[in-house]
């Protein structure tokens, strides 16, 4: 049953009766106009709040590990190092990254073949980055549906010599499926084999390096040149060191706010959300419709 307040019944009743509605239709209108108003809603996001670099490289992916913003940590756990001064993730996320044997229902060694210790370390540093980089602000999109994010990175260029020694280590290692984002069966006890794949080894699978890193994580990389113009991302540099892949995320960050439109204003989205909380308490709390 619909509700709505003898205010605002009478005040859609005059706008849609305006548009010759008649009273059986108003109904249906209006939770068309709530749905509508909710879908422009969701599509002013936070991303679309983003209007200067600096946003961009003051943002952390939405995600159920991730922080908030980017900020220094105490320490991070071996392979996370890198990331401490500046980092999306905490100490005990990184811990738990290379004391677990798997990570969102996901075992890399999900062939009966145990996944190396090279290319296990391989993919627990890419864990890493994904947990950790406060640098993936330009490459951010909004995902629905999803338990453990909101928002995914697409296409971050990976430099290619980066990519040729992570297929190096993993090259011999074995798998069932190509996209390991989407093509798994997922289940209650993690992601299994789906029924008739067999596992064979990365080359087999993926015959060469570019093609590997780029559809293992559904195209969250995107492999370029070294000598890439725009620059390229790495996933590992020394501690001690400025991260290499700040100056890349800013160029494309200037990039992209030098060549969109005028983005929503912040306040928008707020907007929105108060529009459709009017309507919906609208609806729950008074006497009934029309």
């Amino acid at each position: 049953m619909v509700y709505i307040t003898s205010n605002n019944k009478y005040f859609l009743k005059i706008l849609f009766l305006g548009f010759g509605l008649k009273n059986r239709d108003m109904m249906d209108y209006t939770l068309l106009l709530v749905l509508g108003i909710s879908y422009v809603c969701g599509e002013a996001s936070r991303l679309s709040e983003l209007t200067s670099a600096d946003d961009y490289m003051n943002i952390c992916m939405d995600g159920v590990s991730h922080k908030g913003s980017p900020g220094p940590e105490d320490k991070l756990f071996d392979k996370c190092t890198p990331w401490k001064d500046r980092s999306c993730c905490t100490s005990e996320i990184t811990s738990n990254i290379h004391m677990n044997t798997s990570w969102y229902n996901l075992d890399w060694s999900h062939c009966p073949q145990q996944l190396s210790p090279q290319c296990r370390a391989r993919f627990t540093q890419d864990l890493c980055f994904y947990e950790c980089s406060p640098n993936v602000g330009p490459w951010l999109v909004k995902v629905d549906g999803m338990k453990i994010r909101n928002e995914r990175f697409v296409d971050v260029p990976l430099c290619h010599s980066e990519c040729d020694a992570w297929w190096e280590d993993c090259r011999d290692d074995f798998t069932c499926v190509e996209n390991w984002s989407r093509h798994f069966n997922w289940t209650s006890d993690g992601a299994k084999c789906p029924a008739n794949t067999e596992c064979v080894t990365f080359e087999t699978m993926f015959k060469n390096s570019t093609n590997f890193c780029e559809k293992v994580w559904d195209h969250s990389w995107k492999v370029v040149n070294d000598s890439n113009p725009e620059g390229c991302f790495v996933m590992w540099w020394q501690e001690d060191t400025a991260n290499p892949n700040y100056d890349v995320a800013y160029r494309k960050a200037q990039a992209i706010v030098s060549g969109a439109p005028d983005a929503l204003p912040k306040w928008f989205h707020s907007l929105c959300l108060c529009v459709v909380n009017v309507l919906v308490l609208s609806f729950t709390k008074a006497g009934r419709f029309w």
